[in-house]
């Protein structure tokens, strides 16, 4: 194949000698392409030098304009349009294919502050003793605390809904039990009661959201609260805390005091729960959270496996 010179090239094309060649109407849709470019990425106080070759840098058109002769016709509008984009071949942002970024934790704020400090006067009020640490660590200690005070785990039980019924007033309580429990077969108390425990309780549980949990009646309701992983029980490292002092005296609380069966279902394994406003929860002999074995990390239990070497049920639960 034969190499045509420019000059060759010009006399071919019915350029004689005498025609002076426009290189700007030849690249005028590249310098078009480099000032809208410029126009939307470059601050308007910014400095900006280009090189000659970089008109000769392939470009990249996005879908409203896909051939750089279709940028003839564009109203002259367009051109002041700043949400008119035209892209550059710049290398893309790499992205990563699987998101290793940790899972997010509930931050408490101000408010969570003031639940925690209350909740914490409650108890210390109702044992008598405490801690010196300060925040959620000497929360846990009381608890702890409420443990070892109680004779036996229905005291514990009983000092635990104590501790509920003096966070409301009196009045308030019976109120919704008589005017709010009948409503709808009792739905729609357990839908308030799901929603309000969801919004107030993540200081003292962490995550947690509102799902939608089956009913004894065979319908669905969107009463249920889900624990990603519960706070309290991670923190206490024992079954005997988690079931004494939360779940059956939550379950006796919200059933007695205010009209709304409730079912808790803990798991001991991924530090999850399961809120079930609505469900009746079954006899103690029948609930399998009461015959959990031991966590690993229980403080009680670690004592006992050292004095007797076994590994059984929790000998506070």
């Amino acid at each position: 194949m034969m190499r045509m010179s420019f000059r060759d090239y010009r006399l071919r094309n019915g350029f004689n000698e005498t025609h002076r060649f426009d290189f700007k109407k030849l690249f005028f849709p590249f310098n078009f392409v480099l000032l809208v470019t410029a126009e939307n990425c470059i601050p308007h106080n910014a400095e900006v030098k280009m090189k000659p070759l970089a008109l000769l840098r392939p470009l990249s058109f996005s879908s409203s304009c896909s051939s750089p002769s279709r940028l003839h016709a564009l109203p002259k509008p367009l051109l002041h349009n700043r949400s008119f984009r035209v892209s550059c071949s710049l290398q893309p942002k790499p992205v990563n294919a699987e998101d290793t970024s940790p899972r997010s934790e509930y931050e408490p704020g101000l408010v969570d502050d003031t639940f925690l400090t209350l909740f914490r006067n409650k108890m210390v009020k109702e044992v008598g003793w405490d801690s010196e640490r300060p925040g959620y660590d000497g929360l846990i200690e009381v608890a702890n605390r409420l443990m070892l005070t109680g004779r036996t785990n229905a005291e514990t039980r009983e000092a635990a809904v104590r501790i509920l019924r003096s966070l409301f007033p009196p009045f308030l309580l019976d109120l919704y039990k008589l005017l709010i429990s009948p409503l709808g077969n009792g739905k729609v108390a357990a839908i308030m009661v799901a929603r309000v425990t969801a919004i107030t309780c993540q200081w003292l549980m962490g995550r947690c959201t509102v799902n939608s949990i089956d009913l004894p009646d065979g319908t669905s309701c969107q009463s249920g609260v889900f624990v990603e992983r519960c706070k309290y029980l991670e923190e206490s490292k024992c079954v005997g805390i988690c079931v004494n002092t939360c779940k059956l005296p939550t379950q006796t609380f919200f059933k007695d005091c205010m009209g709304v069966p409730l079912l808790m279902e803990p798991n001991f394994t991924d530090y999850s729960c399961q809120f079930k406003f609505g469900v009746f929860a079954p006899q103690p002999e029948d609930d399998s959270s009461l015959k959990e074995p031991c966590l690993e990390a229980c403080p009680i239990a670690s004592r006992r496996r050292v004095a007797q070497n076994v590994v059984g049920q929790c000998p506070k639960a």
